[in-house]
């Protein structure tokens, strides 16, 4: 059964050019193109989708917020696909429940390997945008910092591994463990945090802040 997949974006080349692309795998069904946030919500309210690929600056409703809506709404993933220049949005869109942060000039095999990994319950961002995040958001005069009196040693060390963009199977393999117990220490992490998915893990870890 093909991932289903609906595309906002108001670039009509941008637009059509990943359904082009994504139409080419077997692997998926582009099920819908919209121009904006709004229709991208509107959608989504009424059709089982798997994965929305979204733009970020869009009219009538930005990426950002048509994520949140999309998430609050239905059980579609959402999945920012952006360019260089919209890294500010990077932690909102987390926020509000993005599994992917994608940029435009990826190649297409690239996307195709991202869109299956959250379809498959993993999510996905480009070391660049945690190097971007590290930049723009942790403060040198004051560096935040997690309370590291609520983990344990080895989840720490998890959370280091996962800050760098390691897989749970790569996290096993360096700490000698199996990739189910790295899965539960991360369950753990994520009711401690009370945050929902790896990537805010990344975040949190990074700047000492939960978003």
């Amino acid at each position: 059964m093909a991932i289903t997949v609906m595309i906002a974006d108001d670039n009509a080349f941008i637009r059509e050019g990943m359904n082009i692309i994504l139409s080419t795998y077997e692997e998926f069904e582009v099920v819908a193109l919209v121009e904006n946030g709004q229709e991208a919500v509107d959608f989504c309210k009424e059709h089982a989708v798997d994965i929305a690929l979204l733009d970020v600056r869009m009219p009538v409703m930005n990426g950002v917020d048509a994520t949140k809506e999309i998430v609050a709404v239905s059980e579609t993933k959402p999945v920012i696909l952006t360019t260089f220049d919209d890294d500010e949005y990077i932690l909102g869109a987390i926020k509000n429940g993005a599994k992917g942060y994608l940029l435009k000039n990826n190649d297409p095999e690239r996307v195709r390997d991202a869109l299956i990994s959250v379809y498959h319950g993993t999510s996905i961002i480009q070391d660049i945008m945690l190097d971007k995040i590290k930049q723009s958001l942790v403060n040198p005069t004051s560096q935040p910092h997690i309370d590291t009196e609520l983990f344990t040693e080895r989840e720490l060390e998890i959370m280091a591994y996962i800050a760098k963009g390691y897989s749970n199977k790569e996290i096993a393999e360096h700490m000698f463990i199996s990739g189910g117990t790295v899965a539960n220490y991360i369950t753990t992490i994520l009711d401690k945090t009370n945050l929902k998915h790896r990537t805010q893990i990344a975040v949190y870890y990074l700047t000492g802040n939960v978003y």
